[in-house]
């Protein structure tokens, strides 16, 4: 069994089913405090509701842009780590102690649908393919999957995801120590960081030690691309028929759709990358550690947009007046031309 340290892309901080419990919605007795700092204070994520922007970061703070920043109340403490919107109003947030939160009218009020700190592991991302149909990703392989909109999760163990020598050491365990086998379980799969869903209907997940994952059935099962790098990736994002995956030390790499052959670009700083966002049809925005805002051209050009020293930026996105807004360890921040 290997130990491995989780990473929180701030620096902060079914292949195989089995028969898992399900999840439905249970109460820490805990909901977040609302702060009049709390737009400044850390901030891990930020996604576009309608013509809105909802941010969520540590003890549980969710934020409402409208013609300011409001931090709403939600029924968690626990430090929130990823929100999706599939609409202007069905949205889903994630975070510690495999906490899922769910709104219905753009990030105003929240309810809580899953919360274990028996589980003991972050929640990382998000994603519904509709309003009843999603899944819910994290450390050391965390997957879980709704099929009516959140009400229950059950869990999923993605075998063909395992290394190879751990197959058959699981295999061999699962006959000989049911116990020890899902202890092992547990801790061999590597860490889920984000998972994108492509305009061809394919999912595409990445992870640490070096994961990049394509699935055509939506998530039931994932077939490994050839990559090679075994270094952690924290995100990817498509624009004009490529995919570009990013993470540690500042390694970007791109393919076309094929998934065929990953050819990394020359970045100007070794920064860790954790969000990006397409500025135009041709060009990405990279938010990443020592507050480094990197533009990408298609033609793999690229060049430091600006640089903040002493903080990390996690996340990007635009409001709808066009300013585009950063957040990360300082909380909330507009780009500034």
């Amino acid at each position: 069994m290997s130990f491995r340290i989780l990473q929180c892309v701030t620096a902060l901080s079914v292949g195989c089913l089995f028969s898992f419990p399900s999840f439905s919605a249970v109460t820490d007795n805990l909901t977040s405090q609302i702060q009049p700092l709390s737009a400044s204070s850390l901030v891990l994520d930020i996604a576009k509701a309608g013509n809105n922007l909802v941010a969520v970061g540590e003890r549980g703070h969710a934020l409402l842009l409208k013609d300011n920043w409001q931090q709403v109340s939600t029924p968690t403490s626990a430090q929130l780590t990823k929100v999706f919107f599939l609409n202007d109003k069905l949205g889903w947030a994630v975070g510690h102690d495999a906490t899922i939160l769910h709104t219905q009218d753009g990030g105003q009020t929240w309810l809580l649908q899953m919360q274990s700190k028996e589980i003991e592991k972050p929640f990382l991302d998000v994603m519904f393919l509709n309003e009843q149909e999603g899944m819910a990703i994290g450390a050391y392989g965390l997957f879980y999957r709704t099929h009516n909109g959140g009400a229950n999760w059950d869990e999923e163990f993605h075998e063909e995801l395992l290394a190879e020598e751990d197959v058959s050491y699981l295999a061999e365990l699962k006959e000989t120590d049911q116990e020890a086998y899902l202890t092992e379980r547990a801790s061999l799969l590597p860490h889920f960081n984000r998972m994108m869903r492509l305009n061809d209907g394919r999912l595409v997940l990445v992870g640490e030690l070096g994961l990049v994952a394509v699935s055509s059935d939506e998530g039931k099962t994932f077939s490994r691309t050839t990559f090679d790098y075994d270094g952690s990736m924290f995100n990817a994002i498509e624009l004009n028929d490529s995919v570009y995956v990013m993470g540690l030390r500042g390694h970007v790499f791109k393919s076309d759709l094929s998934f065929t052959q990953w050819d990394e670009i020359e970045m100007p700083v070794e920064s860790s990358i954790n969000g990006a966002m397409a500025i135009s049809d041709n060009t990405l925005y990279l938010v990443g550690n020592a507050g480094m805002v990197i533009q990408l051209n298609q033609d793999d050009s690229t060049s430091i947009v600006t640089r903040r020293q002493g903080e990390n930026l996690v996340s990007i996105a635009k409001d709808s007046q066009g300013q585009v807004w950063l957040s990360g360890s300082q909380g909330l921040l507009v780009l500034k031309p």
